[in-house]
């Protein structure tokens, strides 16, 4: 089946012949527009398969970090939870813990440390949710303003060539000024999914930062009860070999 085929079963055969009408600088800025669109598609779809991954696993692992009695038993399963951001957070929380010994004796001489170790790995973590959203925000701001440009540049050459040709009727100048506005058409069917998309997206990323910040507190009263632990077994050594 030709292109030309295809388009017409898609968005009309009217449609694809105004495009074809179209001039030379229209034909550009349609080309302009729908790669914006094909980018900005391929940036919404791969954030919501991302997103939906992570929501998922990030709940199966903060269940199973709930059941787990130790720190180190979470440690060995937490790759399998990933994309989740949660487990990016653990793990920098978990290595603090880990180089101050906490692995070894259960006693830690810094808490804090651990919990600015998470704060770190959550930042990294929604920079990496972040990547390449900025560019549905330049899609949903420029776009219309570059359809826009086509139809201006549209009907300013409708009606050039309606005071070339000296007649002036309705039917005369209506093709042309029919076939500029498609290019505005064009830019608001770009920018508005790109900029729902943005908001919408960017609302999920939040609340995995604000998920990640309870994860962080959750982390570290997991950390002081694995300490006591340590010492009311220390205590009862202690007082068994008196």
């Amino acid at each position: 089946m030709h292109l030309y085929s295809l388009l017409s079963l898609v968005v009309g055969g009217e449609i694809v012949d105004l495009v074809q009408e179209t001039g030379a600088v229209a034909k550009v800025v349609l080309l302009l527009l729908l790669a914006f669109s094909l980018v900005s598609w391929a940036i919404i779809l791969s954030k919501w398969s991302l997103l939906r991954r992570a929501r998922v696993q990030s709940g199966r692992f903060v269940r199973a970090f709930r059941k787990a009695q130790r720190l180190q038993d979470v440690g060995a399963v937490a790759e399998q939870f990933r994309p989740s951001p949660l487990v990016g957070v653990f793990e920098g929380g978990f290595e603090e813990y880990r180089r101050q010994g906490g692995v070894s004796s259960g006693v830690i001489r810094n808490p804090l440390a651990v919990q600015r170790a998470m704060q770190i790995a959550n930042s990294e973590e929604l920079t990496r949710f972040e990547r390449n959203l900025p560019w549905l925000a330049i899609t949903g701001a420029v776009t219309p303003f570059v359809g826009l440009f086509g139809t201006v540049w549209g009907i300013i050459d409708a009606f050039h060539g309606l005071g070339t040709a000296g007649a002036a009727t309705l039917r005369a100048v209506a093709p042309g000024i029919s076939e500029a506005l498609i290019t505005t058409a064009a830019g608001l069917a770009a920018a508005i999914p790109a900029v729902i998309a943005y908001n919408l997206i960017g609302s999920s990323i939040r609340e995995f930062a604000a998920r990640g910040d309870d994860f962080g507190l959750e982390m570290l009263n997991a950390v002081e009860r694995q300490q006591l632990q340590t010492a009311g077994r220390a205590a009862e050594a202690a007082e068994g070999r008196r």
